[in-house]
């Protein structure tokens, strides 16, 4: 009886895995988004028959270009891929610049419990070392394995297999630029899969979809002696929501904080979140924190995608605030 390979659809947007440079040591001066899925097929490493891969261009772009038409694009074409009977798992190959905010937006709208794997790479297809042939071999092997299933959009990069909950582009430039040791849910290593937990966590259903709309959302960074000005221009542009990424706990300096809650009057929403990297943004004294509405660990970025589906899907007000609390990490280090 002859053994059935997993399915796999390989859906291509471009980025620095398709990108080319006119000499094998530029690393930063390439163009990216030039080679097709066909081109990267050829590059990269055999699978020894682990799959078959069903190929397809869905967009060719550089990710720091990506906008929220886009994100619905690539989720309804993966939404389409995954209801497909035929179709085990998707491969999406992606720009490591707004990697994680795509993923964290499938997280957030994808309906299915087959594996979705997104990888990119940090150098070129025509660097003398490219990452990206062994970055998409090794998401092709991690969607392959059917402990992958159920654990919501996974990322992988630099043999790491990291969660789209957690994920986060941490360098500007080196091969290990995503995700920290401890955010790893496994690593691919010896031609092989590596779960840290045999059994996947539950993860929530996503209460969205990629049908849901996406209101205007924007973020505004806190610093010391930071103007109010861009939230002012912010409101009068008819935003729905505002996320404040404040220094430490999301702090809201006080020149700040009459604009915002003026912001909050005019009927935009606010979220407090931190610029800082790690940890989670607590509620503060009730006379400090209303009317605003506050991150948990999520960082601006995906504070903003969470916000955007939320006041997309037309959520009351009073249930903004709990999806943020569900998708909260349910132990954070101190």
């Amino acid at each position: 009886m002859t053994h059935r390979l997993p399915r796999i659809a390989l859906l291509a947007t471009g980025g620095t895995i398709a990108g080319l440079a006119d000499d094998a040591s530029d690393l930063i001066g390439y163009r990216a988004a030039q080679l097709g899925i066909a081109d990267l097929l050829a590059r990269m490493p055999a699978l020894d028959g682990l799959a078959t891969l069903v190929p397809e261009d869905i967009a060719a772009i550089d990710s720091k270009d990506a906008t929220p038409a886009f994100w619905q694009a690539v989720g309804q074409r993966v939404q389409a891929a995954v209801d497909d009977p035929d179709i085990d798992a998707v491969v999406l190959t992606h720009g490591t610049d707004t990697l994680e905010e795509t993923a964290w937006y499938l997280q957030l709208t994808l309906r299915t419990r087959k594996p979705v794997v997104l990888t990119g790479a940090m150098r070129p297809a025509s660097a003398a070392l490219p990452d990206g042939p062994q970055n998409l071999a090794d998401a092709v092997r991690v969607a392959a394995d059917p402990r992958a299933a159920g654990r919501g959009v996974l990322v992988v990069m630099n043999a790491r297999i990291l969660a789209a909950r957690r994920v986060a582009k941490q360098h500007t430039t080196s091969i290990d630029a995503f995700g920290l040791r401890d955010d790893a849910v496994g690593a691919v290593y010896d031609g092989a899969t590596r779960w840290r937990d045999p059994v996947p966590a539950r993860i929530p259903a996503p209460p969205f979809s990629v049908q849901t709309p996406l209101a205007p959302v924007d973020i505004v960074v806190g610093y010391a002696g930071c103007s109010t000005a861009p939230i002012d221009a912010l409101v009068a542009e008819g935003v729905a929501g505002l996320v404040w990424a404040g220094t430490g706990n999301g702090a809201v300096p006080t020149a700040v904080a009459s604009r915002l809650r003026a912001a909050v009057d005019a009927g935009v929403v606010v979220v407090r979140a931190s610029r800082s990297g790690r940890g989670a943004v607590t509620r503060c004294a009730p006379d400090d924190d209303q009317p605003f509405l506050h991150s948990g660990d999520l960082d601006p970025g995906k504070s903003r995608v969470l916000l955007m589906l939320a006041l997309g899907a037309g959520e009351p007000a009073a249930a903004l605030q709990g999806h943020f609390d569900a998708l909260a990490s349910p132990r954070v280090t101190p």
